[in-house]
């Protein structure tokens, strides 16, 4: 089954500047091979249930190393037969506005 994952994960103890611990956990959803898309409050991943579970675990696994305190929210869209839903669902809203 296809899933659109919307995660957001950072160090809550690790300053006002968290970019460099968000680049990390980026760093493996890109070696994943996922299709994926980074937002200004998370990134979408795209693929199968195991696959993107997997690397949201992989995620939390890489902060894990030097972080006492991890926030991570995850949303997911699921559906049957979806493919290439990072871009068809943005643009089947898009020809819908008026």
């Amino acid at each position: 089954m296809s899933v659109i994952a919307a995660l957001s994960i950072f160090p809550m103890d690790k300053g006002v500047s968290l970019s460099p611990y968000v680049a990390r956990a980026l760093t493996v959803i890109k070696e994943s091979g996922l299709a994926y898309e980074l937002g200004p409050m998370g990134t979408a991943i795209e693929g199968e249930w195991d696959e993107v579970m997997q690397t949201v675990s992989a995620c939390y696994k890489e902060l894990e190393q030097d972080c006492d305190r991890i926030y991570l929210t995850l949303n997911i869209d699921s559906r049957k037969g979806r493919t290439n839903g990072l871009k068809g669902k943005p643009a089947s809203v898009a020809a819908k506005l008026i």
